[in-house]
């Protein structure tokens, strides 16, 4: 009996150690698998910027979008539904730069598309450098680089932690939105040059002459075979998420009496600026969608161990909401067949880089306004500045006040850019000016705020307008004296739609993300554009950008 009792005990004992053995092999395992997953990079990054796009285009179109492009990044990958820009202006250069750098035009520089020069005393253009030359054209389209970008984008980092092994390739119909998010290291930015040549061009920035791949692209008709009819992709009369079809609140083309389907856009080519046209329908997306694809098969991408990234900007949308209007039935088809476009490439991805080894994100480098001529007719507060009788008003007070306008340099972006030296010669106290200036601004008709550079320099402002102000203020380069005007009051035509205000309208923007590492989710918790870089560097390890102000969405990571 006490035998039988001995041999019980050890065979507990071997049992319980079998167990403990087996438990240790499994956490072992468990945590090789952890760690593998933790050094397991998607093969390719993919950050899609949808110029001029609200985020209630997702939603107000949702029920015409098919399964496989925006409803696949939002139902199979995480929806950020509360993300803001934060900083004033929303232009296309500042919100490409700030999506990809993770931080805002306070440290990134680029204030605005066009802003005034204090050193050069000119107006300069976000990414004009005459130091380079065209590649792909005679023309100085091409004369453009990244160097007034003073940080670094998520790119860069990648780059610079892969030892330069990972590719940057840069994609867009504007040249800024190809350049600017593709960063200083880029392999290569390309941008569509229209008028008669209808091509890709880049820059000596990158290269010396344009690749193969390119090349053929641009001799292959491609873009030629977009001079075609633009009708809607299903029954107009379907289209109950917009407005009528005819109307007075939008502008359309030169040559065709009024803006309604369908456009025959070969007849119309030569009327305005001919490949240009192109831009303003959703062929210039499908355009950028087709030139994308030759990119990921030109330049192998996504197919060895070091994670490359794409950049990809559809400019199409901002040329026809500036043309159409928010509301318009043309804005309602070009999202529907970038959806189709959308669809398409995420199904090249699956089978050229393979589902499961790529990572997306999608968002918009700024928002719109509702036409407010049309907001008037339904007795909404809105209307349109007129900048002549502003800029008369206060040249009188000008001269009334200091005998001379020379004390100004510049008014432009909504800031006033004072002639320090004329302010010293005349014996003024800068301060005092800048006061004076507020006074009297405060006073004009559709002006709601006015903000000294003093105070952006010495007030640290965390809420409001004033915040967005400040975020979006660069010591160096903005004006002394900053307006802000009336909500839903811009300075415009009467017809199609426009941009730039700290506004929900201009700030409020999709953010979703698909793919490996991403959870499936989504969050109401308010995120900020400067959050898109830190979150993608964190995803792949590397060093934040080098001016970031965002934090990584943790609860976006899996």
């Amino acid at each position: 009996m006490i035998k039988n009792l001995l041999a019980c005990i050890t065979l507990s004992i071997f049992v319980f150690n079998c167990k403990a053995q087996n438990q240790v092999v499994s956490e072992t395992v468990s945590e090789i698998k952890s760690m593998q997953d933790e050094t397991s990079k998607p093969k390719l990054i993919v950050g899609i910027v949808v110029d001029q796009m609200r985020y209630d285009y997702l939603t107000r179109f949702y029920n015409k979008y098919g399964d496989g492009g925006f409803k696949r990044l939002m139902n199979d990958g995480f929806n950020c539904r509360n993300n803001h820009f934060n900083y004033i202006p929303t232009y296309t250069g500042p919100g490409h730069a700030s999506v990809f750098t993770g931080t805002t035009p306070k440290y990134h520089g680029v204030i605005s598309n066009n802003w005034y020069d204090k050193v050069e005393k000119t107006e300069v253009y976000c990414a004009s450098d005459a130091s380079v030359n065209s590649v792909g054209t005679t023309s100085d389209a091409g004369k453009m680089s990244p160097h007034r970008m003073l940080t670094t984008t998520f790119a860069d980092e990648n780059r610079l932690f892969t030892q330069m092994q990972g590719k940057t390739i840069g994609i867009a119909l504007k040249d800024r939105g190809a350049i600017l998010p593709a960063g200083h290291t880029a392999n290569a930015a390309y941008w569509f040059h229209g008028k008669d040549e209808g091509k890709f061009i880049s820059s000596s920035f990158y290269m010396n002459e344009l690749p193969k791949w390119v090349s053929d692209f641009n001799t292959s008709e491609k873009a030629a075979s977009y001079f075609k009819v633009w009708d809607t992709y299903y029954d107009i009369s379907t289209y109950i998420e917009s407005g009528s079809d005819k109307n007075t609140f939008e502008g359309g083309f030169k040559g065709k009496d009024d803006a309604t389907f369908p456009y025959d856009l070969n007849a119309l080519k030569s009327k305005n600026r001919d490949y240009d046209i192109l831009k303003a329908t959703p062929y210039g997306n499908s355009l950028t969608t087709d030139f994308a694809i030759a990119a990921i098969r030109g330049e192998q991408l996504g197919k060895d161990e070091f994670t490359d990234v794409l950049t990809l900007s559809y400019s199409s949308t901002d040329y026809v909401g500036h043309n159409f209007g928010v509301n318009s039935k043309e804005i309602q088809d070009t999202y529907i067949r970038l959806d189709k476009d959308l669809e398409r490439f995420l199904n090249l991805l699956d089978n050229e880089v393979g589902e499961g080894n790529y990572t997306v994100f999608l968002t918009s480098d700024h928002g719109a306004v509702e036409v407010p001529s049309y907001l008037q007719t339904l007795k909404i507060p809105s209307g349109y500045l007129n900048y002549n009788d502003r800029k008369a008003q206060f040249l009188k007070f000008l001269t009334a006040s200091y005998g001379t306008t020379d004390i100004v340099e510049e008014v432009s972006n909504n800031q006033i850019f004072f002639n320090k030296a004329k302010i010293k010669e005349l014996g003024l106290d800068l301060q005092q000016v800048e006061q004076d200036f507020v006074n009297e601004q405060i006073s004009y008709a559709n002006i709601a705020k006015v903000y000294t550079a003093t105070t952006m320099n010495s007030t640290n402002f965390t809420t409001g307008i004033e915040m967005l102000l400040q975020n979006g203020f660069n010591q160096k380069r903005s004006g002394d004296v900053i307006v802000v005007d009336d909500i839903a009051h811009i300075a415009y035509g009467k017809t199609g739609s426009t941009h730039g205000s700290g506004l929900n309208y201009d700030t409020h923007v999709p953010l979703l993300f698909f793919g490996k590492g991403i959870k499936k989710g989504h969050t109401y918790e308010k995120t900020v554009i400067p959050d898109i870089a830190p979150t993608i560097s964190a995803l792949l390890g590397i060093s934040f950008p080098n001016g970031s102000t965002g934090q990584p969405l943790s609860f976006v990571i899996d």
